[in-house]
């Protein structure tokens, strides 16, 4: 399971020309699901990603968490971050779960967001969607389990 973090002042997802998503402060996520990925895994990245400390304190220090400053999170299904670009010029998706797989395990890791008091915003899953951002500093994070 793979997730680009980034840190952002505004984040939307469009979709046929219609916003089916937006959040102000805090994090866009994009998240990929991997064929060996389980429960375990989205658990363990989602708590890592509900505790993440990457907003600045007064000092300037990354030292504040989304609850902190009232953030959001904008989760995005996105599988081709598991293409494997090591061979050629076309990537592979081998190692991405089918979409079943996947959108049940995205699914939970949403879920967990939510439990731990993350308010959360979503993509569509499978859809073709236009994601707009303001990345924040920019601080981009890339999270793998």
């Amino acid at each position: 399971m793979r997730a680009v973090v980034q840190r952002v002042s505004r984040a939307s997802v469009t979709v046929e020309n219609k916003v089916v998503a937006e959040i102000g402060t805090g994090f866009l996520l994009l998240l990929g699901v991997g064929v060996a990925d389980s429960s375990a895994q989205v658990e363990k990245l989602a708590l890592k990603v509900a505790k993440m400390r990457i907003f600045t304190d007064n000092a300037g220090k990354m030292n504040l968490g989304l609850k902190d400053v009232g953030g959001s999170v904008l989760c995005v299904s996105q599988f081709t971050l598991m293409a494997d670009t090591r061979k050629g010029n076309r990537p592979s998706f081998i190692e991405a779960a089918r979409g079943e797989v996947a959108e049940k395990l995205y699914a939970e890791f949403c879920s967990i967001l939510q439990r731990e008091g993350i308010p959360l915003q979503q993509g569509v899953f499978g859809a073709h969607m236009q994601v707009e951002l303001l990345n924040d500093g920019p601080v981009t994070l890339i999270l793998e389990a």
